[in-house]
């Protein structure tokens, strides 16, 4: 919780932050909190459609709460913006973990 802590602070002095909105959601899955997560990763795609690694664990997310079909949606997204945005590396794994659950 700790880390919750520091990463809220920062987010303080820096509300745009969109690697630490990335960080502090990801702290929010390790303790097991994957509504607070969700919010988190939901909130700053809204605010920056273009932060690729997001749309990553946004979909694993979605899959571990069982909703499949929240989690293409967001592979597919992911890989939109990874392939208008040239990021070969984060189309792979998003693509990747889109046929796992497709095919």
């Amino acid at each position: 919780m700790e880390r919750i802590e520091q990463l809220k602070k920062f987010l303080e002095a820096n509300p745009t932050d969109s690697f630490l909105k990335h960080a502090l959601a990801l702290e929010y899955i390790k303790l097991g909190d994957d509504e607070t997560a969700r919010k988190v990763f939901e909130g700053l795609l809204a605010d920056e459609p273009g932060y690729v690694g997001s749309y990553y664990h946004l979909g694993k997310l979605f899959e571990r709460i069982g909703d499949n079909d929240k989690a293409i949606e967001w592979y597919q997204n992911g890989m939109q913006v990874a392939k208008e945005k040239g990021e070969q590396h984060a189309f792979g794994e998003l693509r990747g973990a889109w046929e796992e659950l497709t095919f």
